[in-house]
């Protein structure tokens, strides 16, 4: 369910637009009060905002920079000011559409999701810049913040199972049966105990305590970052 906040002073056209978006499993909650809005901003979470221009007791573009301000979050600008200086104010500002009024619901369904999906893809983009660790799996090589890890070929093979499989615990048997180069026989836990104790020397800055590298007792590891 994508949920959006609305400030819009029309309360008509708020009700239309709420059951029109409610039909695609989008779930607006309307604001008729700029402060209001801004009141539940810091307690609820939303997808996106759509926001009028002409509101009581504070303009629409002042709002808009309050927003944004605060929180990563898009906006949609719905406005029957046809002033061409109040669009290129609120896009200069980071409204990241700007919808005149009157408009088709039709059309604001559409822009809504396509502008959620620019922004999500954005958002995981940068989250995978942020990452300490990359994952070359044509070179065979692991960089943890830009530099190669000088792994032995078991290490390699334990740590980026562990990488391709990140967040998720990964039990001992299940990297026996993933491995070329582990298995069984090759004295079972504790060989790989050795392996793992090796790679957190090699990752860690606190090896005793590590932070990528996790184990979950009596289940296996997991690797977070």
């Amino acid at each position: 369910m994508i949920k959006i906040a609305m400030v819009e002073d029309d309360r008509e056209l708020a009700e239309v637009l709420i059951q029109y978006l409610k039909q695609f499993h989008i779930e607006v909650t309307n604001f008729e009060e700029p402060f209001l809005a801004l009141s539940s901003l810091r307690f609820n979470s939303y997808d996106l905002i759509i926001l009028d221009l002409s509101l009581p007791g504070m303009d629409g573009l002042d709002l808009c920079k309050a927003i944004l301000k605060e929180h990563n979050i898009p906006i949609i600008i719905s406005s029957a000011r046809s002033d061409i200086t109040d669009k290129v104010i609120a896009l200069e500002l980071g409204a990241d559409d700007y919808l005149p009024k009157p408009y088709d619901p039709r059309e604001l369904e559409v822009r809504i999701k396509t502008i959620l999906r620019r922004f999500n893809k954005n958002m995981q983009n940068s989250v995978e810049l942020q990452k300490d660790f990359e994952f070359d799996e044509a070179k065979k090589e692991i960089k943890r913040k830009n530099e190669v890890l000088r792994l032995t070929a078991a290490e390699y093979e334990v740590l980026s199972l562990l990488i391709k499989r990140e967040g998720f615990i990964v039990s001992r048997d299940d990297i026996f049966e993933n491995s070329d180069l582990l298995n069984s026989d090759y004295d079972n836990v504790g060989s790989l105990a050795v392996i793992i104790n090796r790679i957190r020397q090699k990752i860690e800055d606190n090896p005793k305590v590590p932070k990528y590298l996790q184990t979950i007792r009596g289940m296996g590891y997991k690797f977070l970052q």
